[in-house]
């Protein structure tokens, strides 16, 4: 194979690998605020629970307050029961204690349902509470996982950006920027391998002699189609003797 040739096929590989780290490094950032707000939310609605359940306990109480002073005022009603003069007045005394009976059975039914509320935000805050030290824990060593693969992947980036740039200075001038200029108009892919006469790219047929030529691999050629630096790599050889047989006998 021309050397260059075979040089320009490594630097599209290696530029393809630096793409793909570089994709990977420039995505961890957000995969690690993603975690961090996933916990940030968990203990937030921690926090909110425990509040509405500092809530419900004071409801409760106010609650509980205006009933006993509905109680007192229905003992002071039933006291002035004996004081009434008219049976007039004294139905009237009598309503008046009932309807004080009814608004405490209803204020006793909400507080009813606020011990209910209460008893389920306190199941959960207990449930939220036995996770948290577990999901920060957790949090923080996916978050030091991603850094370290991180910190692995810039690593390989660097050591593949040094190996670009011995390639580079092993291509003359003319067969560089050649690279470099297809490499910027289609999107990165410079190189296109050729497999039964067709541009694996563009998947055009080439030219019987350009196909000859490209067989050779002694030129830096480009596809008549797409433009690309073409290059062909044999097919491997199909599997022969004792296996082989056994798959034909097989197939029968």
């Amino acid at each position: 194979m021309h050397p260059e040739l075979k040089t320009v096929i490594e630097l599209q590989q290696v530029d393809l690998k630096i793409a793909e780290l570089t994709t990977r490094i420039d995505g961890l950032p957000a995969q690690i605020q993603t975690l961090q707000t996933q916990l940030d939310e968990f203990i937030h609605a921690h926090e909110e629970r425990k509040k509405r359940l500092t809530e419900n306990q004071k409801e409760r109480r106010e609650l509980e307050s205006e009933i006993k002073l509905i109680q007192e005022k229905i003992a002071k009603h039933k006291d002035q029961l004996y004081q009434v003069k008219t049976n007039e007045q004294y139905r009237a005394m009598l309503k008046e204690i009932g309807g004080e009976e009814t608004n405490i059975r209803t204020i006793e039914d909400q507080v009813l349902e606020k011990m209910m509320e209460a008893e389920e935000i306190q199941k959960l805050i207990e449930e939220a509470a036995s996770r948290l030290e577990g999901e920060k824990a957790r949090v923080a060593g996916e978050i030091k996982e991603l850094e370290t693969e991180r910190q692995t992947e810039v690593d390989e980036r660097e050591h593949l950006r040094a190996r670009r740039k011995e390639l580079e200075g092993a291509l003359s001038e003319p067969v560089l920027s050649l690279y470099e200029r297809i490499r910027s108009a289609r999107g990165g892919i410079a190189v296109a391998q050729v497999r039964e006469g067709l541009c694996t790219v563009c998947n055009v047929l080439l030219r019987p002699q350009m196909n000859n030529e490209v067989l050779a691999n002694d030129a830096v050629l480009t596809c008549e189609n797409c433009g690309r630096i073409i290059y062909y790599v044999a097919p491997a050889p199909a599997e022969t003797g004792e296996a082989g047989d056994r798959s034909t006998e097989a197939a029968v």
